[in-house]
């Protein structure tokens, strides 16, 4: 698991890899990632964009950005938590994955909020990453 905080606002990831949905011989390897985002501030914050960069082993990286995450813009009071599960495909048996949050508190101010690196890790690999 990895986890950052910034801000007052929590970001726990964890990545699975998914032999299931995966196929090596196609080279196909997919992953699933929960993410917890905690508010652990005291101001009400909304989480408006996402940016995420993943890299395969290979070094090819692909940017993606958009409004909130899942279809959603959670809204976070104080001590509340909002948990999501996503995945993400690549052509290699390893990656890495690293991010941030746009968001946005009560009063306007918006700000970013760093997701850790975490590594994308199969069984298929010889070497971990991270």
């Amino acid at each position: 698991m990895y986890h950052q905080i910034t801000n007052s606002i929590k970001v726990t990831v964890n990545p699975v890899y998914l032999e299931d949905q995966s196929s090596p011989t196609e080279e196909h390897y997919v992953w699933a990632y929960q993410v917890t985002i905690e508010n652990l501030g005291d101001e009400t914050v909304q989480l408006r964009n996402r940016t995420w960069a993943i890299t395969d082993a290979s070094g090819h990286t692909q940017e993606v950005r958009g409004p909130g995450v899942v279809g959603e813009q959670p809204i976070l009071e104080p001590g509340d938590s909002f948990e999501y599960t996503s995945g993400t495909p690549l052509k290699t048996p390893s990656g890495l994955m690293v991010g941030s949050y746009e968001m946005e508190s009560e009063g306007g101010t918006r700000f970013d909020v760093p997701v850790p690196a975490f590594s994308l890790d199969s069984p298929h690999q010889s070497v971990r990453l991270n």
